[in-house]
């Protein structure tokens, strides 16, 4: 290894580490929250975690993706095991849901993640967002009767998302209101330039702090009549009774022959790689090296962690934004910070369970709350509303779709009316383009079409990758009057990547409609300086 190169590894792990702590701080209550609105033992929401960390970790391609337990599934995880009668035959279901999960990475469906349109993507991460602010001011302010994970709209303790903060404020707990303030106030202050700039807090996270501070706080406010906390207010991690073998629960594959049983693991597997693939599209969106995961091996890797999961008596798992942003927010670069998360949850639930059951809910929440707030910032509701009705409505419908109901209804109306606009607008034929046509010493050609949408973009980035290094290339617009936003992004990529590729690329004819449109927007990025592409004036 060289010296740069063991550079490198120092300065991952050095922010790795922390990333991890934190996603794993993150990650307890959820996993426990998404077992009880589950219907199912606390340990297996636990089991899930760690299988999605290690297991999933290893095997993935996805280098800041984070795996476990996921709300998405918890309805039809509860109505599972309702169905089945034993926990030990929805197992048998979670494992089938492996396999086939399995197949279809060997079957290439991960492609199935590129049919969604950018607008859709943004208003999960947006949805998303406000459900963590909405979800966690109940916590902040002392009341945890919805456990963690819980993302639907109507709540399992009677109450709906709304419903539940307005009946927290009226019943506030002070001491967990001066911790989850207290915790703000720290996580705030880490964002800030100076404390940015200062060596020691750039190794020392500020949700660290705030962890830290909560459990100081929930000591100190012990002895007060006023101020102290109630038990249902901290995590609460089962202890183990009985060694490993007595956290364990195995399949029941004599139910092999029961046909529920199938058609409950083929249902999750295919809401899992759904809701994988599109977290994974949004998390790569996150990335801010813009990464690309193999889509392919993450259904893979997914397949791989619902079988070691349903094999000891976890949930199924999926990659999972909540942690997934966590993870970015908090410095992650390599994949190595989802696996340490799943080592720290395993040790912590057989060695340290006493010290996990010290850290009040709200300091948690305090955290949650800054994940949210980044996710479903002012400014991006600013920036899709600029780009136009055909981005901003689906975008607003799968937003108030996910906070109003959940997470995979949001999504499905999101895309019906994206599907609509792309009707309505009477889709054509996006581009011409062959590799096998192409002349040695020609450039390769792009012609498109008058209208591209996001339809077209496993199309466009499949023909783009056929494209080998060293090359010319010339994007023809000259009948374009439309190009979808998706389109213009993977242009934009190309366009980025073109000079480490020594490719040598024009634009044609897209700067020649009317101000405003998309098209332009695409001419304006290409005619930013760059050493290994050129346009026509």
């Amino acid at each position: 290894m060289s010296d740069s190169d063991e550079t490198s590894a120092l300065a991952n792990f050095k922010a790795d580490l922390p990333a991890s702590i934190v996603v794993f701080l993150v990650a307890v209550p959820l996993c426990l929250g998404i077992a009880l609105a589950s219907n199912a033992p606390p340990i297996a929401g636990i089991i899930a975690g760690i299988m999605g960390g290690i297991v999933v970790g290893m095997a993935s391609g996805s280098p800041l993706g984070v795996s476990g337990p996921a709300a998405g599934l918890a309805v039809i995880v509860a109505n599972a095991i309702t169905e089945l009668g034993a926990f030990e035959l929805f197992l048998t279901a979670v494992v089938i849901g492996g396999v086939v999960q399995v197949l279809l990475g060997i079957a290439r469906a991960g492609i199935i993640g590129y049919y969604f349109p950018n607008a859709v993507i943004k208003g999960m991460l947006s949805g998303i967002g406000i459900l963590l602010i909405w979800k966690q001011i109940p916590h902040a302010l002392g009341d945890d009767k919805d456990p963690e994970g819980d993302w639907s709209f109507w709540q399992v303790d009677g109450h709906n998302t709304l419903s539940e903060a307005i009946h927290a404020m009226q019943d506030l707990r002070v001491g967990a209101l001066i911790i989850a303030a207290v915790c703000l106030g720290i996580l705030i202050l880490w964002e800030r330039k100076f404390m940015k700039d200062i060596a020691v807090f750039k190794i020392i996270q500020g949700p660290l702090v705030a962890v830290a501070a909560g459990i100081g706080l929930g000591a100190a406010f012990a002895g007060s009549s006023s101020l102290a906390l109630e038990p249902t207010m901290f995590v609460s991690i089962p202890e183990p009774e009985g060694g490993i073998s007595g956290l364990l629960t195995f399949p029941d594959f004599s139910a092999l022959g029961n046909y529920k049983v199938w058609v409950i693991g083929v249902t999750i597997a295919v809401v899992a790689s759904l809701e994988t693939l599109l977290c994974v599209e949004a998390t790569d969106k996150l990335d801010p090296l813009k990464r690309i995961t193999p889509t392919n091996r993450e259904l893979l890797a997914q397949g791989a962690g619902n079988i070691a999961s349903g094999m000891i008596g976890g949930l199924p798992v999926t990659q999972v934004i909540v942690r997934s942003s966590a993870n970015i927010q908090s410095g992650g670069r390599t994949k190595a910070s989802a696996i340490m998360h799943g080592c720290f949850i395993a040790i912590a639930v057989l060695a340290l369970p006493f010290v996990l059951n010290m850290i009040p809910m709200a300091s948690l929440a305090a955290i949650l709350l800054v994940v949210g707030y980044k996710l479903a910032k002012p400014a991006l509701f600013k920036s899709i509303y600029k780009q136009g009705r055909a981005q901003f409505i689906p975008y607003m419908v799968t937003v108030l779709g996910i906070v109003l109901i959940d997470m995979l209804w949001g999504l499905g109306l999101g895309l019906a009316v994206a599907v609509f606009y792309i009707l309505y607008t009477n889709l054509k034929t996006p581009f011409y383009f062959k590799v096998e046509n192409h002349s040695p010493g020609e450039p390769y050609l792009f012609e498109l079409a008058e209208d591209v949408s996001f339809l077209n973009k496993a199309s466009i980035m499949t023909g783009l990758k056929l494209i080998p290094d060293g090359s010319k290339v010339v994007i023809d617009g000259s009948r374009t009057v439309r190009v979808d936003e998706d389109v213009l992004e993977i242009f934009r990529t190309f366009q980025e990547e073109a000079p480490s590729r020594n490719i040598e690329l024009t634009v044609k004819g897209l700067g020649t409609t009317q101000k405003g449109d998309p098209v332009k927007a695409l001419k304006q990025v290409v005619e930013s300086p760059s050493p290994a592409s050129s346009v026509p004036s």
